[in-house]
């Protein structure tokens, strides 16, 4: 089941649009920890304690994240100890949050069987998942088992971002590591693109009248004719001893202020 949430819309009907673009976290970590809490903290701005551990459901909401909306689709799963029938998000969720309490120590080493996990599934994929590590229930400092500098040396292990907040009372910190999840997958999918070659091209004379270019007639059908226009060709960046450098000076009022001095690779042209 998936349920809908997001700010309401003013009146009439809303105009079409481009489809948005989705983002799908996962929330994994053992029972107890706060998933649901988070979950219904980053959606709604309030705080529930009461859950049904056996309860996994996904929800949606329209974001806008530094000024670029998305559909963020939050998995609220329900793993009881432990991770169980990964593959159930291994192949939905593009960013995944680890959440354990650092009031409970073993919710904490459980977090470890999840980092491995997926560290093994980043292993036989081509594009790696952002993970986030999060430490939840910071109201509760005094009865705190687990200390801050453990969580960033786990996550400092795995590769992984680290955050402390609170479900309870958070809202900002709780929107802020959703938010921080959207962040990583662009950033992932930024590096991803290939990257555009650098070209030097030699500069030609173009003849002023295309050249046509007539095909053969087959099967009884007519002939037609393409025009062809001749066009740079592309080289290799030329050694520096085989540029020929060119030195352009300013006038003769300014060369006595120093005027600078201009090179260019005569030529040749960057673009």
């Amino acid at each position: 089941m998936s349920s809908m949430f997001g700010k309401p819309r003013a009146g009439g009907e809303r105009l079409p649009q481009r489809p948005l673009t989705e983002c799908n976290v996962a929330i994994l970590g053992c029972r107890g920890a706060g998933k649901s809490a988070l979950t219904v903290k980053f959606l709604t701005k309030r705080f529930i304690s009461e859950y049904d551990p056996n309860l996994e459901d996904t929800y949606a909401s329209e974001e806008l994240v530094d000024q670029q909306p998305v559909l963020l689709k939050v998995m609220d799963t329900a793993d009881q100890d432990g991770p169980g029938n990964c593959e159930r998000y291994l192949r939905w969720a593009s960013a995944f949050l680890v959440v354990y309490s650092i009031n409970d120590r073993k919710s904490f080493e459980g977090c470890q069987s999840y980092l491995e996990v997926l560290a093994l599934h980043a292993r036989g994929c081509q594009h790696r998942c952002p993970v986030l590590l999060l430490g939840n229930k910071l109201d509760m400092e005094q009865y705190r088992q687990v200390p801050a500098a453990e969580g960033m040396s786990l996550a400092s292990r795995f590769g992984c971002l680290f955050f402390e907040v609170s479900a309870c009372q958070d809202f900002a910190g709780v929107q802020h590591v959703f938010h921080e999840a959207v962040r990583e997958v662009r950033r992932q999918a930024e590096q991803s693109l290939p990257v555009r070659p650098l070209f030097i091209t030699e500069e030609r004379t173009c003849p002023p009248v295309a050249t046509p270019v007539a095909l053969p007639t087959r099967h009884g059908l007519a002939s037609c004719t393409f025009n062809t226009l001749s066009t740079v060709n592309y080289k290799e960046i030329p050694s520096v001893a085989q540029a020929k450098l060119v030195t352009v000076k300013s006038s003769r009022a300014q060369s006595k202020r120093k005027a600078p001095t201009l090179t260019l690779l005569k030529g040749f042209k960057i673009f």
